[in-house]
């Protein structure tokens, strides 16, 4: 995969932002803007922020290609990339409509179960639907529609922030209240139990009829749930790449990855997750456009344990997107 880069172009990689993954954000940016630089690029990071419209349109200064990694809404709702490309600049990654539709998870989940994948069976609430109708109403009702456990988390969203996992009723109502502080809306789940995995994709390769490549799927166990803390704290979660799941299983998982990145329209990079019931069947649960790049994040782990360079490989997506911008 290795990839020829034109002489002094600059990359830029966007990190940083507002959103409660900003230090995710920024570690996943400069591990990033590192490894393009090894890989011959004259990198550059820059945070989103009231100078980098100047600092994009400033010929001293504009890029020729740009990699958002920022994560949380204008990151990864399809804003930022709208931004860039009215800036005219070819970037890394999905194009806006497709990162909006990814980037909310109950229509992402009708999608690809359209597209034959299968998912938890859910419901979508927002808040105000609690506030009229009776939060203890519309909480019993939730309980005896899709039993036990549940699993509540915010529609838009990352790294597990407002995620809890209810194996009792009394627990729901605080699962609420942490789900509705990081956003209007609940999609509350039927908790599936089986195994954690994750399967990232990097479609690098130019050119008609290039395939994507599907990387190992890496297996999570962690106590409890994948929270905030297990994903970017070293100890408390193991990770094993390829996942410790039949071979079948784990090509079902590698397929169902490449379904879902294929229906919701995605491009460059994509990371999706299941859980594998104990039929040995992948149940979506969600995809993100902008997985993060730091070193304890999925997609590096796998792609090193797959013998995948990291200069070479980052070098090839910035190389794609710079002649699929010129193509543009």
């Amino acid at each position: 995969m290795a990839t020829k880069i034109a002489q002094n172009a600059k990359v830029l990689v966007l990190c940083g932002g507002l959103s409660h993954e900003r230090d995710i954000s920024i570690a996943s940016g400069h591990r990033v803007a590192g490894y393009l630089e090894e890989a011959g690029w004259d990198a550059a990071t820059h945070d989103m922020d009231g100078a980098l419209l100047d600092y994009l349109h400033d010929p001293d200064t504009r890029p020729d290609v740009v990699w958002p990694l920022l994560h949380g809404a204008n990151g990864e709702d399809g804003s930022i990339r709208d931004i860039l490309e009215m800036a005219g600049l070819p970037y890394v990654g999905t194009r806006p409509v497709p990162s909006r539709t990814a980037w909310n998870k109950p229509i992402a989940k009708s999608l690809v179960a359209h597209a034959g994948l299968s998912t938890p069976r859910s419901v979508t609430l927002p808040e105000s639907m609690f506030m009229e109708l009776g939060a203890q109403g519309a909480m019993k009702l939730l309980v005896e529609s899709l039993g036990l456990p549940l699993f509540v988390k915010p529609t838009m969203g990352g790294s597990a922030l407002g995620c809890t996992l209810v194996t009792e009723a009394s627990a729901l109502p605080q699962a609420m209240v942490t789900c509705f502080a990081y956003g209007q809306v609940a999609l509350i789940e039927q908790a599936v139990i089986g195994t954690e995995v994750s399967v990232s994709i990097i479609d690098a390769a130019d050119g008609e009829g290039a395939s994507p490549l599907i990387l190992p799927p890496i297996e999570i166990e962690t106590h409890g749930i994948y929270d905030y803390e297990a994903r970017y704290t070293p100890g408390p979660t193991k990770f094993y790449v390829p996942a410790r799941l039949d071979a079948s299983v784990l090509a079902t998982v590698q397929d169902a990855a490449l379904t879902a990145h294929q229906a919701l329209g995605l491009e460059d990079i994509s990371r999706t997750d299941f859980i594998v019931d104990s039929d040995g069947v992948p149940q979506f649960l969600e995809v993100n456009v902008a997985p993060g790049m730091t070193e304890s994040s999925l997609l590096p782990q796998a792609a090193v344990a797959d013998d995948h360079h990291l200069p070479e490989l980052y070098s090839s997506l910035a190389s794609k997107a710079l002649a699929r911008g010129a193509r543009r």
